[in-house]
Order: structure tokens, then sequence, then C-alpha cells
């Protein structure tokens, strides 16, 4: 079996697109997806499963807007996949002056070589990305809500979800206990 973290894209977010996790759960569960436990309200699961990540993404996707109505993408990551996304952090994260953050997308697919360069032209003193292969860490030294480095994600042109590095950090601790 292969522990999977699944990362749910714009649920529960200003009110939209509203989705328990309890439901969620249940819904994973009746899938047949084993140990599944959910993180916070904002579409963080993990689970077993034997399935392939490509095939169970879309599956999960489908059963998702099946069942509440609209369209969810969801990006897999696998433990070991996490782990290794943690220890690849450029920035140091362990003493970020207030205000400062560390972001991580998840990416669904590889980013095309224009669409990196296309990030990196917007790095400055105030704000940093750095692409190592399906994620963009992002170092923001203000608030991400002002940022025009983030904003030009879609330019990578593939689907992403973007976690804070604290519930990063977290989902690694969660799936080594799965």
């Amino acid at each position: 079996m292969t522990i999977y973290i699944g990362l749910l894209r714009g649920i529960n977010v200003g009110g939209h697109h509203k989705i328990k996790m309890a439901d969620l759960k249940n819904l994973l569960e009746m899938m047949g997806l084993q140990k599944v436990k959910t993180y916070i309200q904002s579409g963080n699961v993990l689970f077993e499963s034997e399935e392939d990540a490509e095939q169970l993404s879309k599956r999960i996707e489908d059963e998702l807007n099946n069942t509440f109505g609209f369209p969810v993408p969801v990006v897999l990551r696998t433990l070991e996949k996490l782990q290794q996304v943690i220890e690849d952090c450029p920035f140091g994260t362990d003493s970020l002056n207030e205000g400062e953050s560390v972001q991580v997308a998840f990416l669904r697919g590889e980013p095309s070589k224009e669409g990196i360069d296309h990030m990196y032209s917007y790095n400055h003193e105030l704000e940093e990305c750095k692409i190592i292969g399906n994620e963009v860490y992002f170092y923001f030294r203000k608030s991400i809500r002002e940022s025009k480095l983030v904003t030009q994600l879609p330019k990578l042109r593939v689907p992403a979800t973007i976690r804070n590095w604290k519930t990063v950090v977290k989902l690694g601790d969660m799936s080594k206990t799965l």
C-alpha cells in the first residue's frame, strides 16, 4: 500500500465550494481508500491505496464533482515525495520574522522552461521563488496577499495548489504515523 497525501484545490475558501472534512473522509472511504485522515478545512487528506497516483487523482476528482457538484483539482504526493519536498526546501524556516512566510505550490505536472523563466523574472528582495521538480517554494518577506509573484503561478500552465510551510510539515508528520 502506498501512503498518499491529497491536496484539494480551492475548497472552503471565502465561503465557496464548501466540503465538510467528515463528508470528504466518508466519500474517500466509500471509494475503498484506507486509513483516511483529514487535516484542517482547506482540503488536506491522507490515505493508503494500491492505485497509481494519476488514475487515483482522476477518480477522486470525478467522485468529488459527482458528489458535491463542482470540480475540485486534486494533487497527490506519496509519503516519500512529501518528505523529499520538506528536505529540499531552499529557504530557512526555523527563524522567520513576523510577516515572513514560506509557502509551497504543489504542481500536478512538470512546468515548462518558459514558465519557470517567467516565474524567476518576478523574484526580488521582498519575495522570491525556487522551483524544484513539481514544487514551487515561495519565500515572502511580506504577506502573500500582496504578492505579484504568486499571481504568476498560472503561467506555469499546470494545476497547482498552495500550502503554508506549517501545513506541509504537519502533513509530513501525520503521514509518518499513518
